[in-house]
């Protein structure tokens, strides 16, 4: 299995430690993201001295209004390494306010620009801004994911323009009942799934550090939802990363 998304830089343990458990509950490779330019650093650092890491680089939203949000174009030398997999996470949160809804549109299409011009996908963060993160992403060509997928609100939008959509723990939780929805709604070539490692740790590892060892909670409540066998979910998975971060 591939944890599409975590942050193995913000893990409580050692990277070695944490991809050690991983890989004992068959969690074998790991696309693990940057949210700011050092933090990109450190991970892409990570990236090239353990087998099955990946590194997935861009400048967070909640940056957007810091000096961080002048430093896109260090991105590009980054992304450039054969490890970089994907520019992001990248996009709009309209749910915490750390930063002026402005600055975040321009540092979102400044990723959305260098992402395009390398041919690299594009990891999105989208939190209650649904309808401003569809519009924003009308003009782009390459392949999108839906990180952490947790706005209904865009689920006809991604599958009418073929967006990769990745599921989190969160689609574990009782109430998430429309998560559990769109997942059965997706064709099996666009579905992925992932930690958010530290976060987000799923129904029954809840208080607990999340990191990429719980994957298998999720994709297990996913293959519920979809009414597959975990073995059959997780090829689909295994796949979909494949293609869409050119592994493997």
């Amino acid at each position: 299995m591939i944890d599409t998304h975590a942050h193995l830089d913000a893990c409580a343990d050692p990277a070695p430690v944490v991809l050690e458990r991983a890989r004992s509950a068959g969690v074998e490779r790991v696309v693990t993201v940057g949210t700011n330019v050092e933090s990109c650093r450190a991970t892409l650092a990570l990236a090239g001295q353990e087998a099955g890491v990946y590194a997935a680089l861009g400048i967070h939203p909640h940056d957007a209004g810091s000096a961080e949000a002048g430093r896109v174009e260090e991105l590009r030398d980054l992304l450039q390494h054969d490890r970089a997999v994907a520019v992001g996470e990248t996009g709009l949160d309209h749910y915490r306010e750390y930063a002026p809804h402005l600055a975040q549109e321009r540092l979102f299409e400044g990723q959305l620009g260098l992402a395009e011009e390398l041919g690299l996908p594009v990891v999105i963060h989208s939190r209650a801004a649904p309808g401003e993160t569809a519009a924003m992403l009308s003009g782009f060509g390459g392949d999108v994911i839906l990180h952490c997928f947790s706005e209904p609100e865009l689920l006809d939008v991604a599958l009418e323009r073929r967006y990769y959509v990745s599921f989190a723990g969160n689609v574990t939780y009782p109430k998430a009942t429309q998560l559990r929805e769109a997942a059965r709604r997706l064709s099996a070539d666009r579905i992925l799934a992932e930690t958010d490692s530290p976060f987000l740790a799923p129904q029954g590892r809840r208080g607990r550090p999340n990191e990429p060892a719980f994957l298998v909670d999720t994709m297990e409540v996913l293959a519920a939802a979809r009414s597959v066998p975990l073995h059959e979910l997780a090829v689909s998975v295994d796949e979909n990363a494949n293609r869409v971060f050119a592994i493997g």
